[in-house]
């Protein structure tokens, strides 16, 4: 028998906090929202989900209540770990001025997904990870050094088969 393994998808912080948030009343926000909630409730399953140390970090900043929302909704998943390896190609993507120096955790979160074999990076950050002008170019410095560079979505993106 063939055992079909389901594809990985590392769910980075910012869809996390549109998971684990109250209803904004920005409308681009809300509909974020929606559409995060919409992929975890009838995509999600399809999929094996990890986050990495730093999603789990990041979900604990603010908020002492909207943090145990955030960490109530990761509490489940498999935890990837920052190896060194990750933090070698982070520093690559921030050397290449795709990633600012002081976004340096967005690299971290590309690069742990890289490192790991994840399919999908699934983020709504789209200034650093899901930046379409920069998409081509951090899968060739992911590339450069030697790994694969996981499909960068958004959770609407990720919605069908």
């Amino acid at each position: 028998m063939l055992l079909v393994m389901k594809p990985l998808v590392y769910i980075e912080t910012s869809v996390v906090s549109y998971l684990a948030s109250r209803p904004s009343r920005d409308l681009v926000t809300a509909a974020h929202q929606e559409l995060t909630r919409q992929w975890w409730d009838e995509r999600s399953q399809h999929f094996e989900l990890v986050i990495s140390e730093l999603v789990e970090q990041e979900a604990t900043r603010g908020d002492a209540a909207a943090s145990r929302e955030r960490m109530a909704t990761i509490e489940h998943l498999a935890i990837l770990s920052m190896d060194d390896d990750a933090v070698l190609l982070a520093e690559h993507l921030v050397a290449s001025g795709l990633v600012p120096r002081e976004s340096a955790a967005d690299a971290l979160h590309i690069a742990v997904a890289a490192v790991n074999g994840v399919d999908y990076l699934l983020t709504w950050n789209h200034k650093h990870i899901a930046n379409a002008s920069h998409r081509h170019r951090i899968e060739a410095v992911v590339e450069e050094v030697g790994y694969a560079c996981p499909v960068i979505c958004t959770p609407e993106e990720l919605m069908e088969d």
